[in-house]
């Protein structure tokens, strides 16, 4: 796909399951941006993947990281592509909130702005709150502005510290 047309995404990645014939999560999220690089998005950067303590009642570790993608596809299509990648990679979404998962992609910001709609809601209504999220996002697109608040990913990553 051609940088040239689109919208910008930042996209959060999260794994704590090892996947047959991947890996563990940080093979996992590895796969995952392959995968998206495979769909119509161009992967302009990709974060170092971190460590992070789950929430909820799952025992296992995350591994995260963060994407900064370009895409032609409206939000509402690009979370029907990323819950396809999931798919993909084994993630299944019923049963208890919070558990285990092979993988977790979600949006963050884009570059549209602000988009609410039943299903979706960009900026990611908890990613202030979420180190995992916002220190990954930091690194790849540290000077783009939460446009509820105004901040910089790297003035809230500072803060969620």
């Amino acid at each position: 796909m051609s940088e040239a047309s689109g919208h910008r995404y930042i996209v959060a990645l999260g794994s704590n399951m090892r996947l047959s014939g991947v890996g563990g999560p940080r093979a996992v999220l590895g796969a995952a941006i392959e995968s998206l690089a495979d769909s119509e998005m161009d992967v302009l950067a990709v974060s170092q993947t971190i460590a992070s303590e789950p929430v909820g009642p799952s025992q296992r570790r995350y591994a995260n990281a963060a994407g900064l993608v370009s895409s032609p596809l409206s939000p509402p299509d690009m979370l029907a592509l990323l819950q396809a990648v999931e798919r993909e990679f084994g993630r299944k979404r019923r049963g208890q909130p919070w558990r285990a998962r092979t993988l977790d992609l979600d949006i963050v910001l884009w570059s549209g702005g602000i988009w609410v709609s039943p299903d979706l809601a960009i900026p990611h209504p908890a990613f202030r709150e979420r180190p995992f999220v916002l220190t990954p996002a930091a690194l790849v697109a540290p000077r783009w502005r939460d446009p509820l608040t105004g901040l910089t990913l790297r003035q809230l990553a500072a803060r969620a510290v």
